[in-house]
């Protein structure tokens, strides 16, 4: 996966939590069609579509999210852990 940082016009205010840092598959198109995730604080992961960054993204633990990807099989994804 590569890095890629989300947007931002204004810093964020003191005390706030450091934005996310938005990461999509390398194998991605740049077209706009591909799910981004995020480590956020307290061992969760967000997941949004990159179509529409500005809607809520999806959260789960780490261990709900190892346990999809574990799922997807050999003929799914590479296996991404999460720690």
């Amino acid at each position: 996966m590569s890095d890629r940082l989300a947007e931002s016009t204004a810093p964020p205010p003191p005390g706030a939590p450091p934005a996310p840092r938005w990461r999509r598959s390398s194998r991605s198109t740049g077209m706009n069609n591909c799910v981004e995730a995020a480590l956020l604080r307290g061992a969760l992961l967000a997941v949004r579509d990159s179509k529409d960054v500005r809607r809520p993204p999806l959260r789960f633990s780490a261990a709900a999210w190892n346990t999809f990807v574990d799922g997807l099989g050999p003929d799914g994804a590479e296996p991404r852990i999460f720690t």
